[in-house]
């Protein structure tokens, strides 16, 4: 799960506009559950990646390969909506590469490689704790939608109105 870490060193160490556009305000937070959510995600993220350095890998299995197949998806994913995310201006929205497929690519590639990191282990509290990312992640994404529709307005409306929230979820 380090290709997270990799990540955020990417976008830490990339240009300042970007590294504040990578998460929601918090005075944009308008409850208090806005907020508790945001927390309970990381801690269950940073649970997850603790935890998956203590997983062994059980090679030449079936669950092995299945999991390795679905973190391999998720790691191109998350690698493609990086690239856009960091190559578009951060004044406006990021519509091209995989966003131009899910409106979170981020989130999704997050839980597949979550869930993939367990089904590889064949760990069922990897998967469990997948299954609660999700959860958070998908409250988030309502969160930050309410923030891009305060932002970009009909401009985000259309976007929402084009391409569905998760891959392969049709319109």
């Amino acid at each position: 799960m380090t290709v997270f870490i990799l990540q955020m060193m990417l976008i830490m160490f990339s240009d300042k506009s970007i590294r504040k556009r990578s998460h929601v305000p918090n005075n944009f937070r308008q409850t208090s559950i806005d907020k508790y959510i945001g927390i309970i995600a990381n801690f269950f993220w940073l649970l997850a990646l603790g935890y998956s350095i203590f997983l062994p890998l059980l090679f030449g299995s079936m669950w092995f390969y299945l999991g390795c197949i679905i973190y391999l998806f998720g790691a191109l994913l998350l690698l493609l909506a990086t690239f856009s995310f960091m190559t578009t201006p951060s004044n406006e929205l990021i519509q091209k590469g995989v966003y131009s497929i899910s409106r979170h690519p981020m989130y999704l590639a997050t839980f597949l490689i979550c869930l993939g990191t367990g089904i590889a282990t064949e760990s069922f509290i990897m998967m469990l704790l997948s299954g609660i990312i999700f959860l958070c992640l998908y409250y988030e994404a309502s969160v930050e939608e309410r923030y891009c529709n305060k932002i970009y307005k009909d401009f985000y409306k259309e976007y929402t109105d084009r391409v569905p929230r998760w891959l392969g979820l049709p319109k």
